[in-house]
């Protein structure tokens, strides 16, 4: 008898709990219907994972694992990794199953009752390619009123070490935040970003992909032209050096900034490479430590990269977790408007949302500020239903995984959860995204002007946001100052936002 190990699209990483549990274990890896279509993925986000899992399956192969893989298509009886564990059991004698937690709570449900189904033992192991155990964020939030990602990041701070000094925050600051918020100077150069070139496997992979998802009227979102994430924890390092070397230096002043034509900015692009376990997120920061202990990278920069995976990625997951599963169902202002078609064909003459969503469709990608200040702002201003966001976040993006998706859109973008995630709504009119990008030069609409066809639509959105809301949102301490402004405006202004609003949303399709 022998042990069997499941490894899923999302657990690439040698050191998985699973595969340590048992070093001897034959493996099982399966490309699957009911993942491949639950949402309808991105092409380039199923080509990426197929092809990931692909290469993973040939280094266990590599390393004298016994790996059964089940490609997309081969049996079109196993939809779901039930049927395939069901099926590996009954063509062998097995003593044990194995499996790493997943990363979504769908799964968890699916795998609840394996051990009496199978009847056999079955071992749910937890992830540890994580900082932060399940057990560990739990004692942090009990017993809090509220929830805040600046105090966890601080304790993983001191149970890690990274930018330490002592048992003091180095330079004096937990947090640089204020200083990287810089818009992109006028003929600032951006540098050239890698491409990991397909290979045969992503090749192959590419043609499945096209055929199954890519045509007809169920195609799934997007394009595989220009196909070049990387496939690989190799291929991922790479990416990842180069951004040390080209990018990080000015990460910090520009995380925030856009600009047309310019998906990535200075941004690393390694969330598709830790949500596949291609990288080790500890690693990476101390990594991206090294550099300001070496003085090749600011420490604005440097802390605002660590913040974003010590403190954000994992506290996301820590909500993820500590919520679910009735977390997805809030929907604290009752939104229910049909997400727009331009969410989709990009077909609208805002420039802003048109350069978000070409961006989506091109490379599964927007950075945080495009998906927070963009297509979120805009979803959350025009009262557009969460379910429907969620859905559309987790088809247009690469890096999209239910456990780091809903939380940041559905806390932070659409505040659907009250304030758990977020203090405040982040909402805002156009002012903003004129000041930190290019976008409103080019736009058919006028950013300084309030309202009336030609307005901005951001600009009357708000404020018709801010004048229903006005009941539940006033109280809010930080949103004090926006709603004195709405006291002090002159009633013919109040109205001329209600109507443009009114008729704005009225052709919203």
């Amino acid at each position: 008898m022998t042990d069997l190990i499941l490894v899923l699209g999302d657990q690439l990483s040698p050191n998985l709990s699973s595969l340590q549990a048992s070093p001897k274990a034959h493996v099982v890896m399966a490309e699957l219907y009911d993942e491949a279509t639950y949402v309808a993925h991105h092409q380039q986000k199923l080509t990426l994972v197929f092809s990931a899992m692909r290469h993973f399956a040939q280094s266990l192969r590599e390393q004298g694992r016994e790996v059964t893989y089940f490609a997309y298509g081969e049996h079109p009886d196993l939809k779901s990794f039930t049927d395939v564990v069901a099926h590996v059991l009954a063509s062998g004698d097995y003593a044990r199953v194995f499996v790493t937690e997943p990363g979504e709570h769908r799964l968890t449900c699916q795998f609840a009752d394996w051990s009496t189904q199978f009847d056999l033992a079955v071992h749910l192991l937890p992830d540890t390619r994580f900082i932060a155990s399940h057990e560990e964020f739990k004692t942090w939030a009990s017993g809090k009123k509220q929830l805040r990602m600046e105090f966890f990041y601080r304790e993983m701070r001191r149970k890690t070490g990274l930018l330490m000094d002592d048992k003091d925050p180095l330079g004096g600051q937990w947090n640089y935040d204020a200083e990287n918020r810089k818009k992109l100077p006028k003929g600032h150069v951006l540098p050239a970003r890698p491409s990991a070139t397909p290979d045969a496997i992503t090749a192959e992979v590419m043609a499945l992909v096209k055929h199954h998802f890519g045509t007809g009227e169920d195609a799934h979102f997007g394009t595989l032209e220009g196909f070049g994430w990387p496939v690989t924890s190799a291929e991922a390092q790479a990416h990842f050096d180069d951004f040390l070397d080209h990018c990080l230096p000015h990460f910090g002043d520009y995380q925030d900034a856009m600009k047309s034509g310019e998906t990535f900015m200075y941004h690393a692009l390694i969330a598709t490479s830790l949500n596949l376990g291609l990288l080790d997120p500890l690693e990476v920061c101390r990594a991206a430590e090294a550099r300001l202990t070496n003085q090749q990278a600011p420490l604005n920069a440097v802390e605002g990269f660590i913040r974003q995976i010590l403190g954000w990625r994992e506290y996301i997951r820590g909500i993820y977790w500590l919520k679910m599963p009735d977390y997805e169902q809030e929907n604290f202002f009752d939104h229910d408007r049909a997400l727009p078609d331009f969410f989709y064909s990009g077909d609208t003459d805002m420039a802003c949302l048109r350069e978000a969503v070409e961006a989506s469709k091109t490379h599964a990608y927007a950075h945080h500020i495009q998906r927070l200040m963009i297509t979120g702002n805009f979803a959350l201003l025009a009262g557009i239903a969460p379910e429907a966001v969620n859905r559309w976040y987790m088809e247009v993006y690469a890096d999209a995984y239910q456990w780091v998706q809903l939380p940041n859109t559905h806390g932070m973008a659409l505040f659907a959860d009250g304030g758990l995630v977020a203090s405040k709504p982040y909402v805002s009119s156009g002012a903003y995204i004129n000041r930190m990008s290019d976008y409103c030069k080019d736009c058919r609409y006028q950013v300084k002007q309030p309202n009336g066809d030609d307005a901005c639509p951001f600009n009357y959105l708000y404020w018709d946001f801010m004048m229903r809301h006005a009941d539940t949102l006033s109280s809010n301490p930080r949103m004090g100052m926006v709603y004195r402004n709405l006291d002090k405006m002159d009633e013919a202004k109040k109205a001329g936002a209600k109507a443009s609003a009114a008729k704005f949303l009225e052709a919203l399709k």
